[in-house]
């Protein structure tokens, strides 16, 4: 059984009538690489928001399985703490808290209510080495952990620090909304590194991107195009190359005929 399986998905904006997303089907599990292509206002990001319960978003048929159990019963905090990650396209600067406290809060956070109901806070040592030897996997400078979260950050730092989340959070399905927009080569290499020294047996990783050019540092196990709210094709990595010969809108059009 996969441990995502989305099926027959449908949502609006919320409070209106403008359907996004019209019906995706989709399975992965961990341990797997999937890639979700497709052009600008295809829904892409709206299934990212969506699988992390935004409020902005509101699910009308369908229903998404994680680990067999309802995503859409679950709070967006609750997801979190089953396991789920959102890496965001555009990060958001949180002037006056440093990038070690906010992630700190995050951790502590994923450890609240244990088995036995109690809380179980990360020790301070035990933090800081887990988090400058992640910032060294990702070349980030030492000194940047007393910064604050974003704020005057690079485009390519703030992916950095995206990936340096996740290391900490340890997920077991990342979701990636265009992790690579805005990078340079240096950056892409950084990050995608970053993305396969997390990858294992524990984590799926749900890449969205416009572009192939993450896809030749990070392999996919699957990749599933999004063309106006649903998925018209899925295949192996090969589907990428193709994609830069038809483009979306041939893809789609043949696909409808077929």
């Amino acid at each position: 059984m996969p441990d995502l399986v989305i099926r027959n998905l449908h949502a609006n904006i919320t409070d209106t009538d403008t359907e996004i997303l019209k019906g995706i089907d989709l399975e992965m599990s961990k341990g797997e690489i999937h890639a979700i292509m497709g052009p600008n206002g295809s829904g892409k990001s709206t299934l990212s928001h969506v699988l992390m319960g935004h409020p902005g978003y509101e699910v009308t048929e369908g229903e998404v399985m994680f680990e067999g159990v309802n995503l859409l019963d679950m709070a967006a905090d609750e997801r979190s703490r089953a396991g789920l990650f959102l890496s965001f396209q555009y990060p958001f600067a949180v002037p006056g808290v440093t990038v070690a406290n906010f992630i700190r809060m995050a951790v502590n956070a994923h450890r609240k209510g244990g088995p036995d109901g109690a809380d179980n806070p990360v020790r301070i040592p035990e933090f800081r080495k887990q988090l400058m030897e992640a910032m060294e996997m990702l070349e980030i400078d030492k000194s940047m952990a007393s910064r604050s979260l974003n704020d005057g950050f690079s485009g390519g730092e703030k992916k950095r620090f995206e990936i340096l989340q996740m290391a900490m959070l340890k997920p077991r399905l990342a979701i990636l909304d265009e992790t690579d927009s805005g990078l340079d080569i240096d950056a892409l290499r950084i990050v995608s590194g970053g993305i396969n020294a997390l990858m294992g047996p524990d984590m799926g990783t749900l890449i969205i991107t416009h572009y192939q050019r993450i896809l030749d540092y990070v392999q996919p196990d699957r990749i599933h195009v999004l063309v106006d709210g649903r998925i018209v094709r899925s295949g192996g990595a090969e589907l990428a190359k193709e994609l830069e010969t038809t483009g979306y809108a041939e893809m789609a059009n043949k696909e409808a005929v077929s």
